[in-house]
């Protein structure tokens, strides 16, 4: 059954694009599957669309746990090559909403974005799974057959907008919406096959509330009907706008439905409410470790305190703190954690925000250096005023991986972090040596990602 766009211009700005969100009934058929799919994408292209979004478990819908595992697939096998086959065929982009990917003796739920040339552009696991027991309604233990995800993925950018992936449950958790919108998402996507008690109780009320909380486009597409005698979902795939109208929505049955992404509207609607503007980091904060990122701009000089560090010598960074190298280390692999914001003295200056975040990257820094060196310990010390030891008058935390033997007396550690950097006889590092040591840094960090 076709969905009514409830509200659809018939002629696209230029910051307008045309999406479709695919509603059907998998069954335990691979096939049937792939072939109800075909069918619509290309229904969809007939009317313009330029990407479509399938609901989670496009592939199929198992009648247990032991035949769920029997038909699913790696991400190379043939039922992800099929669909960017089709991609390509028709150039169009493909959210794959969720697919049941082998991983181990149990699998990943997840979600593939495929673009319009047939390459996997990226992919999400899905990272809060489905263990409910509503007496005499639900019961469904999602963990006994899948692993969580570990890792909330940066949107992506497709014609139509960055696109933040999510699936199904991820809708009741909305720290992972307002993540993917900090981090640039235009669009969130919450493929599912909600239960039909649920979804009768909360799927239209989350939906709403998490673009109108995040000011994004909500994508939402979803399996309807009986699957099989034990299981059914409750279907209304729906695009919302950023001000929370449902643009589109599907009621009984299998269909697509279509509506324009406008990211001019977007852009109106966070300005004239500028919610993000408005948040209080001072009071609460939404530190993510994927916040974390290995690409550094080694052009850009960082401020530290009265020196500046340049960007060759930066490891890593995340939203409010960088991670450098050390001009005199106390031992191989000595690593700074400073705060962007310039000339922050002390630990109680920085927002709620930026000490989540800070500590997020102090440890992201222990792990990075100890896996390095090969070393299972470190001493973490923040000098936190001058009387604290500091020689640069900016908060910043040392992290020195450890090593058998490396002091005679575990403490003295200590006595030469207080001295190693002062005088006049110091043997400062050059550019040249912290920068090699940052580079093979940065190799480590990504091996680790």
């Amino acid at each position: 059954m076709w969905g009514v766009p409830i509200h659809h211009s018939s002629s696209l700005s230029m910051s307008s694009s045309l999406v479709a969100v695919l509603q059907m009934t998998s069954t335990n058929d691979k096939g049937q599957n792939f072939e109800t799919c075909r069918r619509l994408i290309e229904q969809a292209q007939a009317r313009g669309a330029i990407m479509v979004f399938l609901p989670e478990a496009f592939d199929f819908l198992g009648l247990n746990g032991t035949e769920t595992q029997a038909l699913a697939e790696p991400l190379s096998g043939p039922t992800i090559s099929n669909y960017q086959a089709l991609a390509a065929k028709h150039k169009m982009g493909l959210s794959l909403g969720g697919f049941h990917r082998v991983h181990g003796d149990k699998m990943l739920n997840t979600h593939v974005l495929i673009d319009d040339q047939g390459q996997i552009s990226g992919t999400y696991a899905k990272t809060h799974l489905f263990d409910v027991e509503i007496p005499g309604q639900v019961r469904l233990k999602e963990s006994d057959y899948v692993i969580p995800g570990d890792q909330i993925c940066d949107p992506i950018s497709t014609p139509a907008g960055k696109i933040g992936l999510g699936i199904c449950y991820d809708l009741r958790f909305p720290e992972i919406s307002l993540g993917l919108a900090r981090k640039g998402a235009d669009i969130l996507t919450f493929p599912a096959t909600f239960t039909v008690p649920t979804g009768m109780a909360h799927w239209e009320t989350l939906l709403r509330a998490r673009a109108i909380e995040t000011q994004c486009y909500v994508i939402a597409a979803a399996q309807i009907g009986q699957h099989n005698p034990k299981r059914a979902s409750y279907g209304h795939s729906m695009i919302i706008d950023p001000w929370g109208t449902v643009l589109a929505h599907c009621g009984q049955g299998e269909g697509i439905i279509c509506a324009e992404i406008n990211l001019d509207y977007l852009a109106s609607v966070r300005k004239n409410m500028p919610v993000a503007q408005h948040r209080r980091s001072d009071l609460y904060g939404l530190a993510m470790i994927d916040d974390i990122s290995g690409t550094v701009d080694q052009d850009e000089v960082r401020n530290f305190g009265q020196v500046q560090i340049s960007g060759r010598c930066v490891v890593f960074e995340t939203r409010t703190a960088f991670v450098a190298v050390n001009k005199k280390p106390v031992v191989p692999g000595h690593l700074l954690v400073i705060p962007k914001r310039h000339n922050v003295p002390r630990l109680c200056d920085l927002t709620t925000d930026e000490v989540s975040d800070l500590f997020l990257a102090v440890q992201k820094a222990e792990m990075l250096a100890e896996k390095h060196f090969e070393c299972n310990a470190s001493t973490v010390n923040i000098q936190d005023g001058e009387e604290a030891g500091q020689s640069i008058f900016q908060l910043h935390v040392h992290v020195l991986p450890r090593q058998a033997g490396d002091f005679k007396r575990n403490d003295d550690i200590y006595n030469e972090l207080e001295t190693h950097d002062k005088g006049d006889d110091v043997k400062w590092r050059s550019e040249e040596e912290m920068a090699k040591e940052a580079e093979e840094l940065r190799r480590t960090f990504w091996a680790m990602k």
